[in-house]
């Protein structure tokens, strides 16, 4: 937590502040001025994106955090809508998470070097303990259970066989992210059994350019990996 001091400047406490946050801000702020009244329906967000001048990732994730906080009613199909004022919590915007599209980008910097490291270092008791975490991993999806605890052991058996506990330490730290409230809350919408079919292959390629130790490859494999999953439930 940024600690306030008399000398600090006031300037450098908004810059703490997620884009995301900053853009929900900007949005909170039209619906307390009357904008957008209680019941009325946002613009769509093509338009609000230009409107703001940011990016629409970005502004998916600011309507997202306050669909959470209870400003607005995100409905599938239809659009965005102001909630009534008794329904707001603002406050939760502070602890939501960091932005699950930059997130993504930093897994896959960290964890396509962590690919590559491990290819250089496997061996046949962690592909072993990477080719559970995946049957398990299927065995989820045909049980419509949850796989983010499994889908998570693939990513750390991975780290594990690179030989570097910072890079397992800092590869869980990351995952974990996709716990936060704004995650998961994205997480849940779009989320479904035929996306994690696709991470399901993906994570099979991975294990074979594994198997191969062919770093190039595994990188490569990784880093396709974490973009489609970018693109499953972040930026589509």
């Amino acid at each position: 937590m940024t600690e306030i001091t008399e000398n600090m400047d006031p300037s450098r406490l908004v810059e703490t502040r997620r884009l995301y946050q900053q853009i929900a801000d900007r949005v909170r702020a039209l619906i307390q001025r009357g904008d957008y009244p209680t019941g009325s329906r946002l613009p769509p967000e093509r338009d609000l994106a230009h409107q703001l001048g940011v990016s629409r990732p970005s502004l998916r994730e600011a309507l997202i955090a306050l669909e959470i906080e209870g400003s607005v009613e995100i409905r599938m199909g239809s659009g965005v809508y102001v909630c009534s004022r008794a329904l707001r919590r603002p406050g939760l915007a502070v602890a939501m998470g960091e932005s699950p599209a930059e997130l993504m980008q930093a897994r896959s910097a960290v964890e396509g070097a962590v690919a590559s490291l491990a290819s250089a270092n496997v061996t046949r008791e962690g592909l072993a303990r990477v080719q559970e975490a995946i049957d398990a991993m299927r065995e989820d999806i045909a049980q419509g259970r949850d796989v983010l605890d499994h889908d998570r052991q693939f990513h750390i058996c991975i780290a594990e066989m690179s030989g570097n506990s910072v890079l397992v330490s800092l590869v869980g730290t990351l995952f974990d992210e996709r716990r936060s409230p704004l995650a998961s809350h994205m997480r849940n919408r779009l989320e479904a059994q035929p996306t994690w079919g696709a991470a399901l292959a993906e994570h099979e390629q991975i294990l074979r350019c594994l198997s191969l130790r062919d770093p190039l490859a595994a990188e490569s494999a990784m880093r396709a990996h974490i973009r489609a999953a970018a693109d499953r439930w972040v930026i589509s």
